[in-house]
């Protein structure tokens, strides 16, 4: 493809994306295909001689759209939001047009100064402590989600746990982590894949209504363990739980954690960027005296397109020493100074992308004012699909609603079905959870389209599915 191809077809594709951004109501929420679908449209084998952009083109129109969910709907409700914004899809864009491989500062100065700098940006920005800074002890970095960073809060918390030991001698004891059973599911990944076993990452009980974790049993099962022998090595505690949005007690988790030198994790993978909100930083509680880790992805909430996930850890030392593997051909000049930060010690995979330039351009794009505007127009949203829902006997609402998620049932039919019906006519996405024995449904609102007209319509198809 010559720079004037890329051009003429680049153009293009913009207008397309800028269409369809326009116009995405007028496709159903969900796509409407059965499995198979999709590649029984496409050739089985690839074309000998290339072909025009524009069959490409064609074929997404013609056989790829039908099989796309549209995240970016305003009566999508379903799981929690997956941004995007015009900023972001630029910085996105840009991104891949320069092609960066920012494995270390060598390979592109520009983008770990630029991740440092809005790394930085978004800490001040949620009111998280300085030795979150990068020129602290600490510092922030861009991972593709937060359950990649999770694995790397595991693997340095293994790390200091074991005094080095782990990543050169394996784990040759038993060392423990303790999650909830609201904690995301890749809490629990991360420490099979660290070499803990599924049973060793202990389940700590929740309290019957909140669904927070009981930090009384949390003690109980650190005591136990330590008296069989066992080192605890990290904890999660969750703000904003994916099934619920519940939060737990973080500073007296973090109490429990300090006593017994044990690494607190924070996870608040979706909840952590309304606190971008000062009247919202109340879920901060706890983190700046304790958290040795934390994790949000402004990529669900935060006018962000998938990937990025930031994770700040308040002593890099830990994350660094865990994960650095330095061969002959990664040496340079910079990184034998000791003055520059090379992220690929602060992941998992070497290689790495420019996120930077989306998250930077978001935020100048929208500055700290518009952010929090998005943010409390989705928790006002929240409120008043809340209220409808608390107003009607022929449903129930859970009361714990903070953030931009509702949860509720109806109570003359069953939940599952009234979900599959609404969500099989296309005019909204709903998911849902199960707490007990009981199934409940989940509003998560957080679109930057999403209205009060999408919400009274969202209800309103409910309420008619409740009564058929």
């Amino acid at each position: 493809m010559t720079p004037e191809e890329f051009r003429r077809y680049g153009r293009q594709v913009v207008d397309r994306i800028a269409d369809y951004l326009t116009g995405v109501e007028q496709y159903p929420v969900r796509a409407q295909v059965r499995p198979g679908d999709v590649r029984t449209r496409l050739p089985a084998s690839p074309p000998e001689r290339g072909e025009p952009y524009e069959h490409l083109l064609a074929d997404l129109d013609t056989v790829l759209m039908p099989g796309i969910t549209h995240w970016q709907h305003p009566s999508f409700f379903a799981y929690f939001p997956s941004n995007a914004s015009g900023p972001s899809i630029l910085g996105d864009l840009l991104s891949a047009g320069l092609g960066v491989q920012g494995m270390v500062w060598a390979t592109s100065p520009a983008a770990t100064e630029l991740e440092t700098l809005v790394v930085d940006w978004l800490a001040e920005l949620l009111g998280l402590p300085e030795r979150f800074r990068t020129d602290s002890a600490g510092g922030g970095v861009i991972q593709d989600s937060a359950s990649s960073g999770a694995l790397a809060a595991v693997v340095a918390a293994l790390h200091r746990a074991s005094g080095g030991k782990a990543g050169t001698e394996g784990l040759t004891r038993r060392y423990t982590m303790y999650v909830s059973s609201q904690t995301h599911s890749s809490l629990e990944k991360a420490g099979r894949i660290a070499g803990l076993g599924a049973d060793n990452v202990r389940s700590v009980a929740v309290h019957p209504e909140t669904l927070e974790m009981d930090p009384a049993h949390l003690r109980t099962l650190i005591e136990q363990d330590v008296a069989a022998g066992a080192t605890p090595a990290l904890v999660c505690a969750t703000i904003g739980t994916t099934s619920t949005t519940a939060v737990d007690p973080v500073r007296a988790i973090g109490e429990l954690c300090r006593e017994h030198g044990i690494w607190l994790h924070v996870d608040a993978a979706y909840a952590g960027v309304s606190a971008v909100c000062p009247e919202m930083r109340w879920i901060n509680d706890g983190v700046a005296e304790y958290a040795d880790s934390y994790a949000t992805n402004p990529h669900k909430w935060l006018l962000t397109n998938f990937d990025c996930g930031v994770l700040w850890v308040a002593d890099r030392r830990p994350l660094v020493d865990a994960l650095s593997i330095l061969p002959e051909f990664l040496r340079n000049s910079a990184t034998e100074s000791g003055e520059v930060i090379d992220y690929r010690d602060w992941q998992v995979p070497l290689g790495r992308r420019f996120r930077a330039l989306k998250l930077w351009s978001v935020i100048r794009w929208y500055g700290a004012e518009g952010l929090r505007e998005h943010i409390r127009t989705g928790i006002a949203l929240a409120q008043r699909f809340a209220a409808l829902v608390d107003a009607d006997p022929d449903f129930e609402l859970r009361p714990h609603h903070p953030f931009g998620l509702v949860c509720f049932r109806p109570l003359r039919t069953d939940a599952l079905a009234l979900m599959e019906h609404v969500n099989a006519s296309g005019q909204l996405y709903l998911s849902h959870t199960k707490i007990g024995d009981d199934v409940w449904l989940r509003m998560a609102i957080g679109a930057p389209t999403t209205t009060a007209e999408h919400v009274d319509a969202a209800w309103e198809a409910l309420r008619a599915a409740q009564s058929r």
